[in-house]
């Protein structure tokens, strides 16, 4: 989505030729088999460790921090594929994102016209909303140290990144249509009469 909106606001008339039905089957495609492939190895690692203890995670669901805390086994290995396998998740997909619009960012500051502005910056904001939710509680969660946190708040912290943000993301791309805009607007007036 990133790379869509730099096309679209750094090259726009080169839009039609460069998003075109190939190249998004493409990357359609290399999204799927990333996101089906790595899950696999990420399994098959989780598979030799070895459980003698508690049977229990405490979670909301299965999450691989927690599964691979109630290990007995050494879990170096595990870990250390879970690090490696990240890059292309969430490293690369991260790099992707702030090279885009850091570019984009660039390319409105040229724009003359405060109106050309807004609207080349309301294109973008919708996903940069949603990539900011998601980035920064998968931050909170995975980077800074947690040691301190208890177990509550670490799941409530995971269901920020699970539940909120695509619980949130019709909401927020809605919002920029304006038909939605203008249903909003009529729902909120009538509101407004009957109170």
């Amino acid at each position: 989505m990133s790379y869509d909106r730099y096309v679209a606001i750094c090259s726009p008339l080169h839009y039609a030729s460069t998003m075109n039905q190939a190249l998004c089957l493409k990357l359609v495609l290399a999204s799927w088999l990333i996101s089906s492939i790595i899950p696999l190895i990420i399994t098959f690692g989780v598979r030799q460790l070895q459980f003698c203890g508690p049977n229990t995670i405490d979670h909301f669901f299965c999450d691989l921090n927690s599964l691979v805390k109630l290990s007995c086994s050494d879990v170096t290995t595990v870990q250390m594929e879970i690090t490696f396998l990240s890059i292309p998740v969430v490293i690369i997909p991260f790099i992707v994102i702030v090279l885009s619009y850091t570019r984009i960012l660039l390319t409105i500051l040229k724009i003359s016209s405060l109106s050309g502005r807004q609207k080349a910056f309301s294109t973008c904001s919708s996903h940069l909303t949603i990539v900011s939710i998601f980035y920064g509680t998968l931050f909170g969660m995975y980077v800074l140290p947690n040691e301190g946190l208890s177990q509550t708040m670490n799941k409530a912290m995971s269901m920020l990144y699970t539940v909120l943000t695509p619980f949130l993301n019709p909401f927020i791309y809605s919002l920029r249509n304006k038909d939605i805009k203008e249903a909003m607007r009529k729902n909120t007036v009538k509101l407004k009469s009957h109170l």
